[in-house]
């Protein structure tokens, strides 16, 4: 199962309104039907309220998807809820864009509060 517990965070520096994105290129999980891996990007957009993502903290839960057997969507919104539980954002969002398979790619979007419409499109 992925671990919340290996999240860490830290104070915001700011009261100013300000956007993080944080990019993983090399996320793993395993498709619960085939049992083989699928491989994606995750790209997490946030507008901190008060705390940040730890980034190692970030890559260690991300790690903890790699042996799971779950599908596409339920990775994207698991990742989503899990932190805006743990960090509640002004806004969040999660797009996973996956390699394809049998020709066809696909890309999950899940978002927590309203977005911006400049990032609103993924």
């Amino acid at each position: 199962m992925p671990k919340c517990e290996l999240l860490e965070f830290f104070d915001a520096p700011t009261d100013q309104p300000f956007v993080i994105e944080h990019i993983n290129e090399e996320f793993t999980s395993v498709c619960p039907k085939t049992g083989h891996p699928d491989f994606g990007t995750i790209t997490l957009r946030y507008e901190p309220r008060t705390m940040c993502v730890e980034l190692k903290s970030l890559k260690l839960y991300y790690q903890s998807f790699r042996s799971e057997g779950i599908f596409y969507e339920a990775v994207t919104n698991r990742i989503c809820q899990d932190l805006a539980i743990a960090m509640s954002p002004a806004w969040l969002q999660i797009v996973s864009d996956w390699r394809g398979r049998g020709g066809i790619r696909s890309r999950i979007l899940a978002s927590v509060g309203p977005i911006p419409a400049v990032w609103a499109r993924g």
